[in-house]
């Protein structure tokens, strides 16, 4: 039956033929595409070799690499190398209740998260696990050990909290990245900024760079050189010394928002990589103060969808801090 293997070695799953049923999630998906999520670590012209001499069978029927498949579909994936599946580590029981309360939209296709402060997108150099892999060991535990798929469509920096799209599917996936690329899903941010942001200050465009510096660290600068980026601002509330500033950013560049505000001379309260030392009390605010406040777009179907995330708490502390200073009589 489907994904059991037909072979005398029963011991290396690497040697055996699978039958495979295509999922609803991948009805209208291209063969060689649904091959790469199966055969992770397999080179694409291996893939393709396979292909072409008929080893992978569609309905037992050769089939080429841009043939679409249909739900219940059958493949016949012949033995095949694979990378080594990654063990999911379990996130601690705090995280996993963090994460459940955390969510802002859910349905069969998608869901929006509002990820904490602190917590990286995905596992990386010294990380254990992030959100999206987090995401994914509940989300097997919830189906008894099943495994899901939960894919990033876009991501935002680890000190950032916010809106984050997850895709539940491969088709809806590409249809999103397909709309970041044309610039039709609207980000907006809210960030407070040290000194009074001129409210005719709306829109930021100017080049990045990204380049590496000792121990291999990354930093973005302004530069001619680098990437088209452009960010729309606008201005909610004048703090005196401080400003709550809404950015959107056109384009999705590393670091972008944070650069472009350093560049117009307002760096975002807390940003230890793009902020100089302030002369003020707000120098003991070690958590960036930027939020991935909404995130609005349409699905492939036409309906719209718009989501926005609660500010995280440490930074609706020291708003509303500041407003209480700012309302003082001078």
């Amino acid at each position: 039956m489907p994904d059991t293997a037909h072979t005398a070695n029963k011991t290396d799953p690497n040697r055996q033929v699978r039958l495979v049923e295509v999922p609803a999630h991948a009805e209208g998906q291209r063969l060689d595409n649904f091959l790469l999520t199966q055969l992770k670590g397999v080179p694409k012209s291996h893939i393709y070799r396979l292909i072409r001499k008929g080893e992978v069978r569609v309905n037992k029927k050769r089939a080429q690499p841009d043939t679409r498949l249909h739900s219940a579909d059958l493949l016949r994936i012949p033995p095949v190398r694979v990378a080594a599946k990654e063990e999911l580590v379990p996130p601690s029981e705090a995280l996993c209740a963090l994460l459940r309360n955390a969510i802002l939209f859910e349905n069969q296709h998608i869901l929006v998260i509002n990820k904490p402060q602190g917590l990286a997108v995905h596992m990386g150099s010294g990380l254990q696990t992030g959100l999206i892999e987090a995401l994914r060991w509940m989300q097997a535990q919830k189906q008894g050990g099943g495994g899901a798929y939960l894919e990033l469509v876009h991501r935002i920096d680890k000190d950032t909290s916010g809106c984050v799209l997850i895709a539940k599917n491969p088709l809806i996936l590409k249809e999103l990245q397909k709309s970041f690329k044309v610039k039709s899903i609207n980000k907006r941010y809210q960030m407070l900024v040290h000194g009074r942001w001129p409210p005719s200050l709306k829109k930021i465009d100017i080049p990045l760079l990204r380049r590496n510096i000792e121990n291999n660290e990354k930093i973005v600068t302004a530069d001619p050189a680098g990437k088209a980026s452009v960010t729309h601002f606008r201005l909610l509330e004048d703090l005196g010394t401080v400003s709550l500033v809404e950015a959107s950013p056109l384009t999705g560049r590393t670091h972008q928002i944070r650069v472009h505000a350093q560049y117009a001379g307002h760096p975002i309260v807390g940003d230890p990589k793009y902020t100089l030392r302030q002369a003020d009390a707000l120098d003991r605010q070690y958590q960036l103060c930027l939020h991935a406040a909404s995130i609005g777009f349409q699905m492939p179907d036409g309906e719209g969808i718009e989501v926005h995330a609660p500010m995280q708490e440490n930074m609706t502390r020291l708003l509303e801090s500041l407003r209480q200073t700012a309302r003082k009589p001078s």
